[in-house]
């Protein structure tokens, strides 16, 4: 198993020099400011791949990976799966009732900054992964991502809050999750202990696994409708 060089936008230039890879893979988002230059300075191999902010995006990135490693068969099947399980996803919605379409905010911890902060209501890869499980994103009209404010998170009043999977195993349950956030148990979110759990990585990008990850996001969304991955 590869050790591991800290969060990508804390990292560590010293540890990944030490690694002495042959190849270092990024995605123009690391940091600090100074962990480039330096690892570029120490003569390492760097490749810098795009983001994958939308479906399209994703499916290019997979295709420049296929190529660029020499597998281009792999990475079309890897879209071609990518592809259908958004077609089971978009069958699947076409089940929700429209009516029930619960408002839906992101709390996530960032470990960079020691903070929780509200990760959606600015139509980013979260709000839109929350369209497509059947939900709308809260409005969050605080300035800046980067620190909770308890007054507008009880404003935008979420009936859904999904927590990721660090920041609410941090807390360590559901009640000190409610109780321990700024604002959230002012929400309909706490009262009704309408909190789920969900993985970071898989509401920052989307990737081979969204159809799956939308699936199982809306099943948490509207456990009622029995949604079910075909």
């Amino acid at each position: 198993m590869l050790k591991t060089v800290g969060y990508h936008r804390a990292l560590n230039p010293e540890g990944i020099i030490s690694m002495e890879p042959t190849l270092v893979i990024h995605s123009n988002d690391i940091g600090p400011e100074t962990v480039l230059p330096q690892i570029t300075k120490a003569g390492l191999n760097i490749k810098a791949f795009g983001g994958a902010n939308t479906i399209d995006s994703a499916k290019l990135l997979l295709t420049e990976l296929g190529n660029y490693f020499g597998v281009k068969h792999r990475s079309d099947s890897v879209i071609q799966k990518m592809e259908a399980d958004l077609k089971l996803a978009a069958a699947a919605l076409q089940k929700i009732n429209p009516a029930d379409t619960p408002k839906v905010m992101i709390i996530h911890f960032g470990r960079a900054n020691n903070v929780y902060f509200v990760m959606s209501g600015r139509n980013g890869v979260g709000d839109k992964i929350i369209a497509l499980a059947g939900g709308r994103a809260a409005r969050y009209d605080a300035k800046g991502a980067r620190q909770i404010s308890a007054e507008a998170v009880a404003e935008a009043n979420p009936d859904i809050i999904i927590a990721t999977d660090f920041g609410y195993d941090q807390m360590g349950s559901m009640d000190k999750f409610i109780s321990g956030v700024p604002g959230v148990s002012l929400t309909n979110a706490g009262r009704n202990k309408k909190i789920v759990r969900f993985e970071e990585h898989d509401l920052v990008y989307f990737g081979p696994r969204s159809g799956q990850n939308i699936i199982k996001l809306m099943q948490l969304l509207h456990p009622d409708a029995h949604v079910q991955a075909q």
